[in-house]
């Protein structure tokens, strides 16, 4: 399948629209819930969990694309959340989150660069953030699937953690681009090599379809941006925390 001009400039705006303010943490929205279903692993984070309960010291490394960023301020976008609510959390572990960009590039291209990525930043986890631009380009499945196999294999090898998180959701582009190959290849390969898979586009859905945001409107843009990456954040520190089985207690 060949690449549509329009699709593409659709899941462009929508990554803008994401990527476009900064967030303050007196922004932070009343309500961005997600149900237990969606932030729970049978797949454990067992390096996590020794890098919280006896290092004392958590180095996350967050391979994204745009949808990863807000232009103003990287320490609004949800990785930069993500830290600060981990600091919060985890008041006498050292946390420390990077992200490495990988702009318009396919999972199998930016699998091949995984290992020595890691051989050099020695992150405790990589959350790897794909499926949009192979879903924008329609890349095949397969393909698609052999490159996370590739990159979550080369990932394990290293010994650090993986998460895989799937693509962002947008009712303004789902009829342009066919998600559910994407989505379905990255839960399969996940259960194979038993990496939790964070669900966000599954998690933006249960917001989209509980009128917690508007993601149909073009109208809130600024506003919707912060408020999505800092729900994000939260989601996406639990879901760590709870698959690397810390309890409460040794949080402290």
């Amino acid at each position: 399948m060949k690449s549509n001009p329009m699709m593409i400039l659709g899941l462009a705006l929508f990554a803008g629209l994401l990527a476009a303010a900064p967030l303050r943490a007196e922004d932070a929205p009343a309500n961005c819930e997600v149900p237990t279903y969606l932030l729970t692993s049978e797949s454990p984070l067992p390096k996590v969990e020794t890098a919280i309960v006896s290092d004392r010291r958590l180095e996350i490394l967050v391979v994204g694309s745009r949808s990863s960023t807000i232009t103003a301020s990287e320490g609004s976008a949800y990785p930069g959340r993500l830290q600060a609510i981990l600091k919060e959390a985890l008041p006498k572990v050292a946390v420390n989150v990077s992200v490495e960009l990988q702009v318009k590039k396919t999972a199998e291209e930016v699998a091949g660069g995984l290992v020595k990525l890691v051989e050099v930043r020695k992150p405790t986890l990589v959350i790897w953030q794909t499926g949009t631009y192979d879903a924008i380009r329609a890349i095949d499945p397969d393909d698609f699937r052999a490159g996370l196999d590739e990159g979550v294999v080369g990932l394990q090898k290293t010994g650090a953690d993986v998460v895989l998180m799937n693509l962002q959701y947008s009712p303004r582009t789902e009829t342009m681009i066919s998600a559910p190959p994407y989505l379905d290849n990255m839960r399969v390969v996940a259960q194979e090599h038993s990496v939790p898979l964070f669900d966000r586009f599954a998690i933006m859905r249960h917001w989209s379809d509980a009128g917690d945001f508007d993601l149909s409107s073009t109208s809130h843009g600024p506003d919707l941006a912060k408020r999505v990456h800092d729900c994000i954040g939260r989601a996406l520190s639990k879901f760590v925390i709870d698959a690397a089985h810390v309890k409460p207690a040794q949080q402290n």
